[in-house]
């Protein structure tokens, strides 16, 4: 549903039943809790039935209660500041449980990530990354660490590796100046979306640069702007992020690259292992 949901609720109250205003009214004044409560727990707080509230959701045109729920976080990813994260996720994890219910959720990520990646714009990724005469990597806030660990895994595969260091915008511009059509840009970005890795994403499309985007959903802001957008999970856990699904997307380019190219890594390990043992680096007795 493209039009904002709280919107299309206020458009529709005149035209619903009593108890149907009470569940609308709870939604647009607290969304950010109602987006995690179950049609039972909703319907308590608004004193209705669960049935009540499942019909409410097909009232506003979805199939169920569980698609409405969805829209609902949705429209919230990139609208809750860190505080009102943190209280969701205590409300919905609790003192207890914390380390198996937060793996268990990451877990969960991974399986939907497998489950609704493309796996042929996966693959048209991985050939355009490898053919490109330059490789641009961003990511902002968080999805640095993203960008980080890929360019770090990068640098021991390719010589032509741009990590794009998200100072500001303007500082941004200046590092990918000299982009073109045989350039692969790599942009990172999860909610809440970095205005300054949209802005250089867009710049990279103009400059018909081949755009890889990976994010949470079709509905990202880089979608517009991809060749190719690889999807991995990143729900909230708590002011976080989870980026367990997303470094795992990661992990897979990174091994598809590198069965690529075989032999020059081969080689680059050959000199590193050299490199290590003269300086002894790793220690041995252990």
């Amino acid at each position: 549903m493209q039009e904002d949901l709280l919107v299309q609720i206020e458009n529709k109250m005149s035209t619903f039943s009593k108890s149907q205003k009470l569940i609308a009214n709870y939604i647009i004044n607290s969304y950010e809790k109602a987006a995690y409560m179950t049609a039972l727990k909703l319907g308590n707080a608004v004193n209705v039935s669960e049935s009540t509230v499942v019909r409410f959701a097909i009232e506003m045109g979805f199939e169920g209660y569980p698609e409405l729920q969805k829209s609902l976080q949705s429209l919230i990813k990139n609208r809750l500041t860190a505080v009102q994260r943190i209280n969701i996720t205590n409300d919905r994890i609790g003192d207890d449980g914390v380390l198996k219910n937060t793996l268990t959720q990451d877990m969960d990520r991974i399986r939907r990530t497998l489950e609704e990646i493309d796996p042929k714009a996966f693959d048209r990724a991985i050939e355009k990354i490898c053919s490109a005469r330059r490789i641009y990597i961003l990511g902002a806030m968080s999805s640095s660490i993203l960008a980080r660990f890929l360019d770090y895994n990068f640098q021991l595969i390719f010589d032509n590796v741009h990590f794009v260091q998200a100072i500001n915008t303007s500082g941004i511009y200046q590092q990918i100046i000299h982009m073109n059509s045989e350039d692969a840009f790599i942009a990172i970005s999860f909610p809440r979306y970095s205005q300054s890795t949209i802005k250089a994403t867009a710049y990279a499309k103009k400059c018909n640069a081949n755009v890889v985007a990976i994010t949470d959903s079709v509905t990202s802001p880089l979608a517009a702007y991809a060749n190719e957008l690889l999807i991995a999970r990143s729900d909230m856990a708590s002011f976080a992020d989870s980026l367990v699904a997303p470094l795992s997307l990661l992990n897979a380019i990174i091994v598809a690259v590198s069965a690529r190219n075989k032999d020059n890594i081969e080689q680059t390990f050959g000199k590193l292992e050299k490199l290590w043992e003269e300086n002894q680096v790793y220690k041995k007795d252990v």
